[in-house]
């Protein structure tokens, strides 16, 4: 008998940590809001030095540890423009042509949150035309941030507080529409949600764990180094990541993702059959899948940081991926029921 996902409560969780901007390492506002949630639980939430909690969630012997990242990809304040423009330079790997026209938020060093939105410099067909057809979005070159402020120098824009260094972060744009779930940032903030969405179904009783289970949420996914740091005594490592829709992929908006592989490693073999046999017995609609050459999980590093692990990873089939984000919940169902049979 699956466990079925709470779909109510799903979404209002998944709005609310989208309303939290976290741009890898910004983590501060979302790692508290989270680790409230996670103690009104009743569970103890280890934060770590660098930003990450780490919950112990019960159970005993053999543990696993699922994670799910917090951290987002974004942008940050690279040089104020002598007209009170913005530069700004990407942080992880988001692309121009996905930010041009999303308005964003610049957060400041004091606290302040100011709006704006992405443009090119050459940004009206009925001005510049011919720049239009011609010009490539690129931060570097034409791309920049104009603030939703009367500010016409840089002296004005420091005025506010603005400076290099700090955080601008695209408005997500969260929409569900006929169970099609849009927003930006579905990578990863739908997974961190799932795992809430775990913990409180371990607390009301509905899941027995089989096993110790440590439930990890990272906040530097998004640039690499995320898993690099885990309990001693995991044995298995499990990420719980967006599943990438393209060309030869079989991932699909509609259902789960076993990884099989990726662009560092291929996932433990023992591992990945027993994933595929607790979508089985879940009913979890699933199929299996490889990403390469620009993919990568936390549980990769936590391999390469030397740990002595098994990893595996699965995840809901998600269109655009670092883009305007969709999936289904259908995917999010069956990705909480394989995850939820795997851990009891």
């Amino acid at each position: 008998m699956s466990i079925e996902l709470n779909e109510k409560r799903f979404y209002a969780e998944l709005e609310k940590e989208l309303s939290i901007d976290s741009v890898t390492g910004q983590y501060h506002e979302l790692q508290d809001y989270l680790v409230r949630e996670i103690k009104a639980l009743g569970f103890k939430a280890q934060t770590l030095h660098k930003g990450g909690i780490i919950v112990d969630a019960g159970g005993e012997g053999n543990p696993l540890l699922v994670t799910a990242h917090g951290d987002t990809i974004g942008l940050m304040v690279r040089h104020i423009n002598d007209d009170g423009t913005i530069k700004v330079c990407k942080v992880g790997g988001l692309y121009a042509y996905h930010s041009e026209r999303e308005n964003v938020r610049v957060h400041t060093r004091g606290g302040a949150v100011y709006t704006g939105a992405v443009q090119r410099k050459n940004a009206s067909v009925h001005v510049t035309e011919d720049e239009l057809d011609k010009e490539v979005a690129n931060f570097d070159k034409n791309s920049f941030v104009v603030l939703d402020e009367d500010v016409h120098s840089a002296a004005d824009v420091r005025a506010l507080g603005i400076e290099v260094g700090d955080y601008v972060a695209l408005e997500p744009r969260f929409v569900v529409a006929n169970g099609y779930i849009k927003s930006h940032f579905v990578d990863d903030k739908a997974l961190v949600a799932v795992l809430m969405e775990l913990l409180k179904d371990i607390k009301d009783g509905k899941i027995n764990l089989a096993r110790k289970l440590y439930i990890y949420i990272s906040f530097y996914e998004e640039i690499g180094h995320g898993g690099s740091m885990i309990p001693a005594d995991v044995k298995d490592f499990l990420a719980v990541d967006i599943a990438c829709i393209g060309p030869e992929q079989t991932s699909d908006e509609r259902k789960v993702s076993i990884f099989c592989k990726d662009s560092r490693f291929p996932y433990n073999l023992d591992m990945t059959h027993e994933l595929e046999e607790s979508a089985r017995k879940s009913g979890a609609d699933y199929v299996l899948d490889i990403f390469t050459p620009h993919y990568g999980t936390d549980a990769d590093p936590a391999l390469v940081a030397g740990f002595d692990i098994r990893h595996g990873a699965i995840g809901p089939g998600v269109r655009a991926s670092h883009g305007y984000e969709r999936t289904h919940i259908d995917a999010i169902n069956s990705t909480y029921k394989l995850l939820a049979d795997y851990v009891s």
